[in-house]
């Protein structure tokens, strides 16, 4: 034996093949197949009726352990798509100047995420603006270039993931400034 083969835990029994909750007891059994070693994971069920009590001289397995197996959590995208696509279609229909530079970097995520594809640049009233294509719906989005320069990259993109986070629309946060509400007195 030359290499070493790491075998990742399975997500299903290997002898009947259902797959394995999360927090369920497991068992591994390794074999030893000359050339290179096979793990085996087992459910709880199949380890009693096929493999405890004496099976290791049985079975042939070399090595053995219980685990508790951990369904793998999904990894979410940093940027959802959907969620980066829909900010950019409410930016655009509020049509709100200062919304410009944010929804430009949108539209430049998603069309690096090949969500969204240029379909024309053309120059107007002397600014720069794209026509973006979504080639699933055939909606159209046209984009003014705001002409960012270095030094405001770095606010937009913090604005951006604030948009992406808390919505177009954040929660209100109440003042300190405010006075308390007033609250009735119990009668007596």
């Amino acid at each position: 034996m030359t290499e070493w083969n790491i075998q990742s835990r399975a997500h299903a029994c290997s002898a009947c093949g259902r797959g394995f909750a999360d927090r369920e007891a497991y068992h591994t059994l390794l074999f030893d197949e000359k050339t290179e070693f096979r793990r085996s994971d087992i459910c709880q069920e199949c380890w009693q009726k096929q493999y405890s009590e004496g099976a290791r001289e049985r079975k042939g397995f070399v090595s053995y352990w219980q685990g508790t197996y951990e369904a793998p959590t999904p990894r979410p995208e940093p940027i959802q798509r959907e969620t980066a696509e829909s900010l950019l279609r409410k930016l655009i229909e509020q049509n709100d100047p200062q919304f410009i530079a944010a929804g430009y970097i949108l539209a430049v995520m998603l069309e690096r995420k090949r969500v969204l594809k240029v379909k024309e640049q053309l120059v107007n009233e002397g600014k720069r603006v794209f026509i973006y294509e979504q080639p699933r719906t055939g909606d159209l989005f046209t984009i003014i270039d705001p002409n960012l320069q270095l030094d405001q990259l770095e606010q937009v993109q913090r604005d951006v993931a604030a948009l992406l986070e808390q919505g177009l629309n954040p929660p209100a946060t109440p003042r300190q400034d405010a006075p308390p509400e007033p609250t009735e007195a119990p009668v007596q």
